[in-house]
């Protein structure tokens, strides 16, 4: 995925970091608005769009005591991986979702815990295994990341957290270009959506047991 060298949103200078970036699209858009719509996000954030709005949508996913955002965002996080897999350089949303409102201060409130807690790893993020975040790169990304969106959509308990972390870091290697922390990402959400196949079924019937029990 190509490195965006034009400014974002209205500042005039290239912010640094992924949650800043985030942040500026976002107090950027319409003075006063409460809402925000996917489309005006996804235009704002040209062509870094797959990577920011990835990242913008699993941020609310990642963190505990987020209601209401994770299943607003799921359905549009399947759809942008399915089309980094397909191969498009810039996201396409269906009217319906480039329409779908979301809360300027919650997604503010989601990217100032993110920082508290999480932005340490950013100083940590830089350009490396540059082939994993290029063209070909990022359709295998995008096919495996489909597999925890997915996860996310479904709406039962442990389903989107850690799956929701996994895509998040996965996003901030592609708007960085950093291969491992693609890597790590993909390992982080793939291992937990395993865990999750593998013994779930008996996490349910352990409860079932329990409650009839």
């Amino acid at each position: 995925m190509a490195v965006m060298d034009e400014t974002i949103g209205q500042g005039g200078h290239q912010p640094r970091g992924a949650l800043a970036k985030i942040e500026q699209v976002l107090e950027g858009h319409d003075a006063g608005a409460e809402t925000i719509t996917l489309g005006a996000l996804s235009d704002a954030m040209r062509e870094r769009a797959f990577g920011l709005l990835l990242l913008m949508l699993a941020l609310p996913c990642s963190l505990p005591f987020v209601y209401l955002l994770p299943q607003l965002v799921a359905l549009p996080m399947v759809v942008l991986a399915w089309q980094m897999a397909a191969g498009r350089r810039s996201p396409w949303l269906p009217e319906a979702l480039r329409k779908r409102t979301l809360p300027v201060s919650g997604l503010l409130d989601v990217v100032a815990r993110t920082r508290r807690y999480g932005g340490w790893i950013e100083r940590f993020v830089h350009p490396r295994l540059l082939p994993l975040s290029g063209d070909r790169g990022t359709r295998v990304v995008g096919a495996l990341l489909v597999v925890p969106c997915l996860s996310i959509l479904v709406p039962l308990p442990l389903t989107n957290t850690v799956p929701g972390v996994g895509v998040a870091l996965a996003a901030v290697g592609l708007i960085e270009r950093d291969g491992l922390a693609l890597i790590g990402g993909l390992i982080v959400a793939l291992s937990w959506v395993l865990l999750l196949a593998v013994g779930g079924p008996a996490l349910i019937y352990l409860l079932v047991d329990l409650i009839v029990g």
